[in-house]
């Protein structure tokens, strides 16, 4: 079985576990609901957060909708001086057939200008 690497990214109301969290757990519902994720097919999950959010772990929202057996990773984004401010990001790694075009990248709110040419799917629009 391939592995499909699904991407997204969100941003946080402010440098606090709740909303760290609170956002992060919004990304990966909204990514789990435009691919279908099962969490046993999820192989690997590396979390990213712009270097101005330092207050909580994004993988603890993994951790809280059940992904015990995925590996986990946490880091920085670099400082580039023109990035996204309480940016997080993310990158799973998926066992899936689903051909690569068909899986589904999401980027929430003042993420979705990272990545124009990824309209947020209609099935999960706000």
């Amino acid at each position: 079985m391939p592995v499909r690497g699904i991407r997204g990214a969100t941003v946080a109301e402010a440098n606090t576990k709740q909303a760290i969290l609170e956002a992060t757990r919004e990304l990966l519902l909204a990514i789990i609901a435009a691919n279908d994720v099962q969490a046993e097919d999820v192989a690997s999950a590396w979390f990213t957060t712009s270097p101005d959010l330092n207050a909580e772990f994004p993988a603890l929202a993994a951790r809280a909708l059940g992904w015990y057996d995925a590996a986990l990773l946490c880091c920085h984004e670099m400082a580039v001086p023109h990035g996204l401010s309480r940016c997080i990001r993310i990158l799973i790694h998926w066992n899936t057939d689903r051909p690569a075009q068909a899986v589904k990248h999401i980027y929430l709110g003042q993420a979705a200008g990272l990545r124009p040419d990824r309209p947020l799917p209609v099935e999960i629009a706000k």
